[in-house]
């Protein structure tokens, strides 16, 4: 009696091999990314800016610059602008902008603040209500840009009804005493937020609002004053 020929779509060693080539060429890949990622989104330092190199995710001492946030023709969205404009979407990283009174930070006290402003969203539960980077909840508004929201402008009013002159005093002002402010249709409870700890959080949102996220969240560019984040 003939062997019955079986068609290569019903070999069971045909989708054998063909399982491992695919999972090993998965693998490949997925190393290959990894080592490809890991430098781009790594952490910048104070030298970086200084020689005025753009890094996906600045060094803690861009704290100590003033952040906008440009239209780029090349990319086709918005990206963070640090330290002035070369007038092609390009950081130039020479206007400063006081912080709490200081621009001059070092790397170690801005990496404190940082590090202080990270463990306060986690220690307070913030993405319970907002999102952060992307990951979170959507009952509260997203803070990735949270600096640049032209609401904390110079004329915004959430500065303005918390009586404060800058935009980081606002920010912490509001974040000890959120329910003396009415900033949004669902109110913001009182986490009982120390002052070290809104300084904290603060310096956190603002180092957040630098980091280049390819135009994360969508459309945030097309609010009234959030592309220059003045």
């Amino acid at each position: 009696m003939a062997k019955k020929e079986v068609s290569v779509w019903g070999s069971n060693r045909f989708w054998q091999r063909s399982a491992a080539w695919v999972t090993g060429f998965s693998a490949m890949l997925l190393i290959w990314l990894t080592f490809d990622t890991v430098p781009q989104i790594a952490m910048g330092t104070d030298k970086d800016i200084q020689s005025g190199i753009t890094k996906r995710v600045p060094s803690p001492t861009v704290i100590n610059y003033k952040i906008s946030y440009d239209m780029s023709e090349k990319r086709g969205h918005e990206v963070p602008v640090i330290g002035g404009n070369d007038g092609e979407g390009n950081s130039m990283f020479t206007e400063k902008e006081k912080f709490f009174g200081r621009d001059d930070y070092s790397q170690e006290e801005a990496a404190d603040l940082l590090h202080l402003g990270k463990l306060g969203t986690q220690a307070k539960n913030c993405m319970d209500c907002h999102t952060l980077l992307g990951n979170g909840a959507y009952y509260a508004p997203d803070l990735t840009k949270a600096w640049l929201d032209p609401m904390w402008s110079e004329n915004g009013p959430y500065r303005g009804m918390t009586g404060k002159a800058t935009k980081e005093e606002a920010m912490a002002e509001f974040l000890m005493h959120p329910s003396q402010y009415p900033t949004h249709a669902r109110m913001m409870p009182d986490l009982g937020i120390t002052e070290d700890e809104a300084k904290g959080i603060v310096a956190f949102l603002k180092h957040m609002s630098s980091i280049d996220t390819n135009g994360f969240p969508r459309n945030f560019g097309k609010m009234q004053g959030a592309v220059n984040g003045k």
